[in-house]
């Protein structure tokens, strides 16, 4: 009977004496995994955001030394996660013996994005028949478009070819109003509204500013709120 109070309290002892025997240890390769991880939920977010469809990544991180085991949880951060071909992460282990690890991480990046279905003018708008959709490798492309409601109200900004990787940057809001174009200026302050004709001196897209002569002959400043319609541009932009 003496004896049966002993054990319960020996395993207390070997608990409060040797806590390193429940502390967790990641491995290197655990490590290394959980930072690839760390790199792809980044490259997820970054796709969610561009609209790319059907995104897939090939993530392997570069290690150049030797990592580590970690006795505690180790943390990853990221330190420049710009360029899909070159990522810097980081990877803190804790306590006393703990270090910090430096990683590149190199990832390919493929996606379903727009590509030029026929040759496209300058200037000429972008419709949803002039491009299709295939799978291609944009590690490089950051700027690619996913999704055909970005094509509207988009116009060339340079000649298209047909096979072409279709960019943002190769497009440019359409001009919807030309240099000479009868246009109505529209002024709106609360519930008051006042409005003549005009005579646009320059071209431009909706929202850019251009020259228009009013009717007595005075040359303004006025922004394009639509296809043969402008503001005064001192007034508020129109939401």
């Amino acid at each position: 009977m003496f004896n049966k109070p002993i054990v319960p309290r020996f395993a207390l002892l070997l608990s409060v004496g040797m806590p390193n025997l429940c502390m967790a240890i990641s491995t290197s390769d655990q490590i290394v995994a959980q930072v690839e991880q760390v790199a792809k939920e980044h490259l997820l977010r970054s796709a969610d955001s561009a609209g790319w469809r059907d995104a897939k990544f090939d993530v392997a991180a570069v290690v150049t030394r030797a990592v580590p085991p970690c006795k505690g949880k180790v943390a990853v951060d990221a330190a420049d996660v710009r360029q899909p071909t070159r990522m810097r992460l980081i990877a803190e282990c804790p306590g006393a013996d703990g270090w910090k690890y430096d990683f590149i991480v190199r990832a390919k990046v493929s996606a379903t994005v727009a590509v030029m279905a026929a040759d496209v003018p300058a200037g000429r708008p972008v419709q949803g028949a002039d491009v299709a959709f295939e799978r291609r490798d944009i590690t490089l492309v950051t700027d690619s478009v996913g999704d055909e409601a970005a094509l509207l109200g988009m116009s060339a900004r340079r000649s298209l070819r047909n096979g072409e990787l279709l960019r943002q940057s190769m497009l440019v809001e359409a001009q919807v109003i030309k240099r000479g174009d009868p246009v109505r200026i529209v002024a709106r302050r609360e519930q008051i509204e006042v409005s003549m004709a005009g005579e646009a001196l320059d071209a431009g897209a909706r929202g850019s500013l251009i020259r228009v002569r009013n009717l007595s002959g005075t040359v303004i400043k006025a922004r394009v709120t639509g296809s043969g319609t402008v503001e005064p541009a001192e007034l508020p932009m129109a939401r």
